[in-house]
């Protein structure tokens, strides 16, 4: 029997947070940096709400979503773009711009899913070398040549939790060739409390060539709805119109979204939460020489360069009493390192607990 013949990619597949354990129930899962305090009521009215007819197509646009962004962020809906996620405007851009044998600069640890999308429509990925885990803007200058056609940078960057100052990401802007495109990932963006820190929306407005990823499947929690926008200039938008699947955000996701934009106490209340575990949590896992980032985003990479215990042992006896983390091995190539997500009080206590059975052994 004869296959029909397809191509063959030389990637790595995406591989996310585990999410499960044999033969145990009531898993807290840390690994894929969710929302500790789940979804908006707002959102979960939406969601439930009878009148929804699912056999109609959602609205292909997304204008009342686009609409609401624009409210809620002071930015023209006409230069905004909804997507499945924001990894499929990440797809989308991929697509737009890049051609086989053109360069993108990614540094060396950051969403899996930018190498990923560059690769599969034959662009040259290159690293930038990253400085203690944070984004160097003078080895992404160094990386630059005439095939450089984007960089893609998440800030504050996963899955290492560091990010670029405003002046830093600023720089990095004016010191890049005027037609390379920068991508600027605000998925954490929410989260940051840092005086030093300006999101890439906030920056990057009015900049043609600069395009900013936002999600709502961090501080929003409808990571399982699937939705997120792109925001960029009106002659990209257009572009991106062209090739976007035609009903590529549903119905569900659309409404969820806007009423998540709506809850203004919902949010207050999750940054409140989320600088406050994560605080509490560096200092607790510090007893233990286990360090990690200033706290920025709703996780910490956890260091254990100095602990007494490597990280994979400290894994796999978490993951005995039903806690996941994430590996850095995994994908990132980061070794003797963990990346935990901020969880829900009683999911944060419980990790204490187990931390602290696990080191009096």
């Amino acid at each position: 029997m004869t296959t029909v013949k397809f191509k063959k990619f030389d990637i790595e597949a995406y591989q996310p947070g585990k999410s499960t354990v044999k033969r145990l129930k009531n898993i807290i899962k840390l690994s894929a940096n969710e929302s500790a305090l789940g979804v908006s009521v707002r959102a979960k009215k939406a969601i439930s709400n009878k009148k929804l007819k699912f056999f109609r197509y959602p609205d292909g646009k997304s204008r009342e979503l686009r609409s609401q962004i624009s409210k809620k962020f002071d930015c023209n809906k006409e230069k905004i773009i909804c997507g499945a996620g924001s990894d499929e405007v990440i797809q989308m851009l991929c697509q737009l711009f890049l051609k086989p044998k053109d360069e993108v600069i990614l540094p060396q640890f950051s969403f899996l899913m930018y190498r990923i999308y560059a690769k599969i429509v034959g662009a040259k990925v290159v690293f930038a070398k990253e400085k203690n885990f944070k984004v160097s803007v003078s080895e992404i200058i160094k990386k630059v040549n005439s095939k450089t056609k984007m960089v893609f940078l998440a800030n504050p960057n996963n899955p290492t939790g560091t990010y670029l100052t405003k002046f830093e990401l600023i720089n990095l802007r004016k010191r890049l060739r005027k037609n390379i495109l920068l991508v600027v990932d605000d998925a954490y963006a929410e989260y940051m409390q840092n005086k030093d820190y300006k999101s890439g929306l906030d920056l990057f407005k009015n900049k043609q060539n600069v395009f900013i990823l936002r999600t709502f499947s961090k501080i929003y929690g409808l990571s399982s709805l699937r939705v997120g926008w792109g925001y960029g200039s009106k002659k990209i938008i257009d572009a991106l119109n062209i090739i976007k699947p035609p009903f590529n955000v549903n119905e569900v996701a659309q409404k969820a979204a806007i009423e998540s934009l709506k809850d203004k106490k919902f949010i207050t209340r999750s940054v409140k939460h989320n600088y406050f575990y994560a605080t509490k949590l560096k200092d607790f896992l510090s007893n233990y020489d286990i360090s990690s980032n200033k706290v920025s985003a709703n996780f910490l990479l956890l260091n254990f360069n100095k602990c007494k215990l490597r990280a994979k042992s400290f894994y796999e006896k978490l993951k005995r009493k039903g806690i996941i983390l994430r590996s850095t091995e995994e994908g990132y190539k980061i070794k003797n390192m963990l990346r935990l997500t901020i969880g829900s009080k009683e999911e944060n206590i419980k990790f204490i607990k187990a931390t602290q059975n696990i080191f009096r052994k």
